[in-house]
């Protein structure tokens, strides 16, 4: 993952964000779950700075979104178990970012409802494939 990739996925979260007037923090991270660009928006809860990279690394560790986390633990039973661990966050907003079937990086979005964040990282990520 590039850093200008990384420009292009969080530009466009940050329009979308924007856009609905919503005061997040979308956080890019490379193959490795580092992070290679963050943004801060005006309003921003601190809180959200680190859950936003917790969601990335999550989506880049696990290849997988972390929707995927917040769904199986909703579900309950067996599931619940996920809350002792303490690598991944299992709330909406963390997507991965692939190339030919391979993770490069990941989003993750916070600072409103997992489903608005969501659909922040979903809307950087599109930017991408486009």
């Amino acid at each position: 993952m590039t850093l200008d990739e990384a420009r292009v996925v969080a530009d466009a979260a940050c329009v979308e964000a924007q856009r609905h007037g919503w005061p997040m923090v979308i956080a890019i991270a490379d193959s490795t779950g580092h992070l290679v660009l963050l943004y801060r928006l005006d309003q921003a809860q601190h809180g959200s700075v680190l859950v936003a990279q917790q969601k990335a690394k999550t989506a880049v560790d696990f290849r997988r979104p972390t929707g995927a986390f917040e769904s199986a633990l909703a579900d309950g039973g067996l599931h619940l178990r996920l809350l002792g661990m303490t690598n991944l966050m299992p709330l909406e907003g963390g997507l991965p970012i692939l190339r030919g079937g391979t993770v490069i990086g990941a989003i993750g979005v916070s600072g409103m409802q997992s489903t608005q964040d969501a659909q922040v990282a979903a809307a950087g990520l599109a930017a991408l494939e486009a």
